[in-house]
């Protein structure tokens, strides 16, 4: 006799919580289930708070027990977002207009985008245009929309509407959590928000240190489309980068002790 619908359960939820991602694909063969039963086991653990279902799959949930402000974020991480920064400013060519994303990550490339005068900048962030409102020759748009005070960022339908009348060379995302096919986030209208940004540009590019690889604090989730570029800092084992590269997602680590070494 086969294992129990429980035991299997319990089961799924220890391996979200050991290797941080499981697809459906995966389960079914290692419990010789069909993907359905995975699917109907994976929907009552999220009803039960139990793990958070991915597109393909279920990670664990972090235990956040809410969203932190945009100060606090700032300060987390700091030295991995500068150095995730620096290497991201690289991918940025002169003339290029780019779409930044709210985020503390982001933020972090604003500044170092301060010295590219032939870049073009339109973003959902009120920190990122705080940041280069005396950038004198940076190109700069606001979104605008409601701000959420959280992440200081703006959503709704105005900046929806913005975002359709644009388009970008490259955007970067911040999120709170990243699995290899879509980002975490705790508000629907900023997974809305960060999906028709992805629509409007070449490239899409998401900033998201190590803790944030297979984690999932929240429930909403914004879709990535094939061919994406992660940037994370060097704290990433290879454990955690392993199913974003199986995912054929390109791959970049920044080595935060050369982002913090004295000039």
């Amino acid at each position: 006799m086969g294992m129990s619908a429980r035991g299997r359960r319990r089961e799924i939820v220890e391996l979200a919580h050991t290797t941080g991602l499981a697809s459906v694909e995966e389960l079914s063969q290692r419990f010789e289930v069909t993907a359905s039963t995975i699917r109907r086991d994976l929907a009552r653990l999220t009803s039960e708070g139990k793990i958070a279902r991915t597109y393909g799959g279920a990670m664990a949930l972090s235990g956040r027990v809410g969203e932190s402000t945009f100060r606090q974020r700032n300060q987390e991480a700091a030295e991995a977002k500068r150095a995730m920064a620096r290497l991201a400013v690289g991918m940025v060519d002169d003339g290029d207009t780019v779409l930044l994303d709210a985020g503390s990550s982001v933020a972090a490339l604003a500044v170092e985008l301060r010295d590219r005068v032939t870049v073009s900048v339109a973003t959902s962030s009120l920190v990122v245009v705080e940041e280069l409102a005396d950038a004198d020759d940076i190109h700069v748009e606001c979104l605008g929309g409601t701000l959420r005070h959280q992440s200081q960022g703006f959503v709704g339908p105005l900046a929806e509407a913005a975002l359709e009348r644009m388009t970008a060379d490259k955007v970067f995302l911040g999120a709170d959590g990243v699995a290899p096919g879509a980002i975490c986030e705790a508000d629907q209208r900023q997974t809305r928000l960060k999906e028709m940004m992805c629509a409007r540009a070449h490239r899409i590019v998401v900033l998201a240190d190590a803790t944030k690889l297979g984690h999932a604090p929240f429930h909403a989730w914004a879709l990535l489309p094939e061919g994406w570029t992660l940037v994370t800092d060097d704290s990433a084992t290879e454990e955690q980068l392993r199913p974003f590269r199986d995912a054929g997602v390109d791959v970049h680590v920044a080595g935060v002790e050369a982002a913090v070494a004295p000039e």
